[in-house]
């Protein structure tokens, strides 16, 4: 579980490099750059599914 929740950070990081490359570069493909930011919030979801399940509900 830890292995895939690295690799998916590693790629919503490498993900967001790429938006903030095509962003500067003044790429005409807004459709692209929208693709990637979906992409991004989906792997954020992930991140946050498995976080919350490698991290024990205590009620205090």
């Amino acid at each position: 579980m830890r292995k895939r929740l690295e690799a998916l950070r590693i790629e919503h990081r490498d993900l967001d490099a790429a938006i903030d490359a095509l962003t500067l570069a003044g790429a005409a493909d807004q459709l692209q750059i929208a693709r990637l930011k979906k992409r991004k919030l989906r792997l954020r979801d992930q991140i946050t599914l498995i976080e919350d399940s490698l991290i024990p509900d205590i009620i205090a």
